[in-house]
């Protein structure tokens, strides 16, 4: 994990890119900022659903983004540069989005193990 995070409610929905990762109550989303494009990515609920495959909570999607945030990260990256997307331009991920850097984290650990 190269961050810290936390769940907070914010009323006003605003997001400081100084800030770590968090739950936003209004869109039912984690939010994370990506410094180097001087904007925010959110992962919606739905997504969680997905990747757990369970009802998600904001506490255990905190967790699962802890758990994987290179992988988040990764992912934000590449549909960046996949979609060049200019900076300053908020972005989501989808499930299928961090699922895809997961799988080929995962094939590239076990080719390692060989």
């Amino acid at each position: 994990m190269t961050g810290s995070i936390r769940w907070m409610r914010e009323p006003d929905g605003g997001f400081d890119l100084k800030e770590e990762a968090r739950w936003r109550t209004d869109i039912e989303s984690l939010v994370f900022p990506i410094g180097d494009q001087a904007a925010t990515c959110a992962v919606h609920r739905g997504a969680f659903r997905t990747l757990l495959g369970a009802e998600p909570t904001p506490q255990a999607c905190l967790a699962y983004f802890g758990e994987f945030e290179d992988a988040f990260r990764a992912a934000a990256s590449l549909k960046i540069a996949r979609k060049c997307i200019p900076a300053g331009t908020n972005l989501h991920l989808t499930s299928r989005d961090i699922a895809r850097i997961l799988l080929e984290s995962s094939q590239i650990k076990r080719g390692e193990q060989r």
